[in-house]
């Protein structure tokens, strides 16, 4: 892992942890985890195991640090983890086709719904969070997926045009 890497991945976090305090909630205080949309342009960046790692695990501690949910420190943790890997195995199983904007934006899309139902899930069953879950999937999982996605089209580009521009080694500058 290269240090400059390690800067690009933390700045991702960070500008995912500013969004997410930043955005104001709804439905009783839920907010769209923007966290989430920048580690899995995180993974899209650098699709390896120990960067997909280390992106999980600093996501799902700053996201659950933030968490206005009540017990959501350990699910925030679990559902990043669990979230990056099958996003990580998708990206690996359609190598340089999961770089394309519509493809990747997809991949976004079904992160958001694996994250948020692993999330409800672990804090129904680990946490014993009495909440019918879906009311919460309905409410606030698929309009933060909507959220999310939009966030992703806006900013992929942004940050692929930079990633291009500067002498960062990338999945999409070998693409």
């Amino acid at each position: 892992m290269k240090t400059k890497n390690l800067v690009l991945m933390a700045l991702l976090v960070g500008i995912g942890a500013a969004l997410y305090v930043v955005i104001p909630g709804f439905n009783g205080g839920m907010k769209p985890d923007f966290m989430l949309t920048m580690m899995l342009i995180g993974i899209l960046l650098f699709p390896r195991p120990k960067e997909v790692f280390l992106l999980a695990i600093a996501t799902g501690v700053i996201s659950g640090l933030f968490s206005t949910f009540p017990g959501g420190f350990v699910p925030n943790i679990i559902d990043k983890i669990v979230t990056a890997f099958i996003i990580y195995a998708a990206v690996a199983l359609l190598k340089k086709a999961a770089h394309k904007l519509p493809v990747s934006t997809i991949l976004v899309g079904v992160g958001t719904i694996v994250s948020g139902s692993v999330f409800l899930s672990t804090a129904i069953f680990l946490v014993g969070a009495k909440v019918p879950f879906t009311l919460l999937f309905l409410t606030v999982v698929l309009p933060a997926t909507a959220m999310n996605i939009i966030a992703f089209i806006i900013i992929y580009p942004i940050i692929v045009n930079l990633v291009k521009r500067s002498n960062f080694i990338t999945a999409i500058t070998k693409a």
